[in-house]
């Protein structure tokens, strides 16, 4: 059996983090597994609060399923804060986990902090560089190398300091920027880009969790990181394509297309 784990926040509207990832590893056919560092209260209108689980009952979680069960891939979402990234990262490297995705998760879609300050140098000195692969969007990009980006050529440049920093593959996501909404993934040695339309709907909800819970599963099945992305995202169009109307605000994505 393929194991799969995200360690992450829960959104109690259901459309991103713990939620998004467990519906995503059920699309791929993998086993699911889930560290819950927060508890959101959230729905289509936005995060109204936060509850960040204490780091050693996190850390308990991680110890608990990585001593038993193991992992063939795992992902990190939401962190919270330092203490939280700290454990993750102690945990991670106890446990040697394989196919480690960063998400770096700083803001919420409607722009409430996710990610608190003084966490940032903790995910950039200990954790990002266990990972196989990180998966910032633009603006998370230019928090970590401190770049303003606008173009593709800036995004490449994000993609190469981000490695130089880490070590690991970068796929950076241009959701954000104006125009289409090519990704560029960096492994160190080959630039790829992956385009993509941009797609007419306001309900994206959930779409960067999304990714990156599809790349670890497409990992732990044991695919190339290459063709691991560009599954994931062809996963993440269809399903931004095919969500509908739900609440008030901006809706997830549907999860239930096929991989």
């Amino acid at each position: 059996m393929v194991r799969t784990l995200t360690i992450a926040g829960s959104d109690s509207g259901g459309g991103a983090g713990i939620q998004a990832d467990l519906k995503t590893f059920c699309a791929f056919k993998v086993y699911g597994m889930a560290v819950i560092t927060a508890v959101t209260a959230q729905n289509t209108l936005g995060v109204h609060g936060v509850f960040a689980i204490p780091a050693p009952f996190v850390a308990e979680q991680l110890q608990c399923v990585l001593s038993d069960i193991g992992v063939d891939a795992a992902k990190t979402g939401m962190l919270a804060n330092a203490h939280i990234v700290r454990a993750v990262a102690e945990q991670v490297r106890r446990y040697a986990v394989p196919n480690l995705v960063v998400d770096p998760v700083m803001v919420a879609k409607r722009g409430e902090a996710l990610l608190e300050p003084e966490a940032r140098e903790a995910l950039v000195t200990e954790l990002l560089p266990l990972a196989r692969v990180i998966t910032p969007n633009i603006p998370e990009a230019e928090v970590l190398t401190g770049l303003r980006i606008h173009s593709l050529q800036d995004m490449q440049r994000a993609a190469e300091v981000i490695h130089r920093l880490t070590g690991a593959a970068v796929v950076v996501k241009g959701g954000h920027r104006a125009g289409d909404a090519t990704d560029l993934l960096f492994d160190g040695e080959t630039m790829l880009e992956l385009p993509g339309a941009r797609l007419a709907t306001p309900h994206t909800h959930g779409s960067g969790c999304t990714f990156s819970a599809a790349i670890t599963a497409c990992l732990a099945r044991g695919e190339p990181l290459a063709e691991a992305v560009r599954r994931a995202k062809l996963f993440v169009s269809k399903a931004i394509s095919s969500a509908q109307e739900l609440g008030k605000g901006i809706a997830g994505v549907n999860h239930l297309v096929e991989p």
